[in-house]
């Protein structure tokens, strides 16, 4: 039993010894037939990115909001009587005077009526006439003068009245503007005091804002604002702040500002959604850069400047932190962190960390 044993254990011990020599043999194998791998790992990876150089130009600061427009006067022509529409002389779209006759109504009760106070007052004027001869000769009283003369007034009056009637028979507008809407068709019964027409001054056009609190001490009377509306894509209208409310709203937390738009061509229509914009800032000739150059980490913001090598042989990035300032069109304005010559990395940024070889897509953006 003890050779048994013995036998046993000893064809472990050199089956092991075998399995190990063959594991110690592989791995020198290895080692000697990339023997230049550590080196090929260590070698740097380039990214590649593209770059734009810091440039100077003007941003401003401002406000942004919607509005529908609406026009500073509009108000309806409303029949001043009741009667028949038998005339309609202006139609929807029609430019209108203030005075003129948009409308006339039947006339001939009114006509009559006129006619009968202005005989009657004829009458008066005669017996007046008489009575003041009479009483300056002494042949009547001051009392029975004073009473004639008083019937002469009043009957002035009701005549002016008639032909007032008369003169209400012609609808006509109340302002200069466009006739917006019409509300009356010929042979239509009218009612006194029924609107029949509404007419809108367009110039100029009001937009109605309301602002967030947090730009009340922003914005002012005065300052320049423009228009976009979807009807006239790419093109700008200008105006001005006209004036803002002096009360918050307290459900709300917004204030009204009121912007007024003037449009010589006629474009500009009231119901129209726009776009409007108030500039309250201005600086000129900041280092600005595109918005896709920045990189918000930890509360700061940063970018990646593209240094060239000591040996000129390339590129590394180097994360630089900044202090930003008014946005536009025309990029992010820089406060601190870049000048003028440097060259920030726009496209590859989130892979990149300090120090990393670049290959800059355009290296022409950095060299010329």
């Amino acid at each position: 039993m003890p050779s048994y044993r013995f036998r046993l254990f000893r064809s472990l011990g050199l089956a092991l010894l075998a399995v190990s020599t063959l594991v110690v043999l592989t791995g020198c194998g290895t080692d000697a037939n990339s023997s230049d791998t550590p080196e090929s790992a260590d070698a740097p990876v380039s990214v590649p990115v593209e770059v734009a150089r810091v440039a100077f130009g003007d941003v401003s600061s401002a406000y942004t909001g919607t509005a529908t427009l609406v026009p500073e006067r509009q108000t309806p022509a409303v029949a001043k009587l009741g009667g028949i529409a038998l005339e309609i002389l202006v139609e929807e779209g029609d430019r209108v005077e203030a005075g003129q006759v948009m409308a006339r109504l039947e006339r001939d009760r009114y006509e009559f009526q006129a006619q009968q106070t202005e005989a009657r007052l004829l009458k008066l004027e005669n017996e007046l006439k008489r009575a003041r001869e009479l009483h300056d000769r002494e042949l009547i009283s001051t009392d029975e003068y004073e009473r004639v003369r008083f019937d002469t007034d009043a009957q002035r009056a009701a005549n002016g009245l008639a032909q007032l009637d008369l003169a209400h028979t012609e609808i006509r507008a109340p302002i200069a503007g466009v006739v917006a809407e019409r509300m009356v068709k010929v042979g239509n019964l009218v009612a006194q005091n029924q609107p029949l027409f509404m007419i809108d001054d367009f110039d100029p056009l009001w937009a109605v804002l309301h602002v967030p609190e947090r730009e009340l001490n922003l914005l002012d009377a005065g300052q320049k604002a423009t228009l976009q509306v979807d009807a006239f894509p790419g093109q700008e209208f200008t105006g001005e702040v006209l004036r803002i409310s002096p009360v918050v709203d307290a459900e709300t937390g917004t204030f009204k500002v009121t912007a007024t738009f003037s449009d010589a061509s006629g474009r500009l229509r009231p119901g129209l959604f726009g776009r409007v914009q108030v500039v309250h800032d201005s600086r000129q000739n900041v280092p600005l850069v595109p918005q896709t150059a920045l990189l918000s980490e930890d509360g700061e913001v940063a970018v990646f400047v593209a240094r060239q090598r000591a040996d000129g042989a390339g590129y590394t990035a180097e994360r630089r932190t900044v202090r930003t300032g008014y946005s536009g069109a025309a990029g992010v304005e820089i406060v601190e962190g870049l000048g003028e010559g440097d060259t920030v990395v726009t496209a590859g940024k989130n892979s990149l960390r300090d120090g990393a070889e670049l290959r800059v897509i355009d290296a022409g953006i950095i060299e010329s």
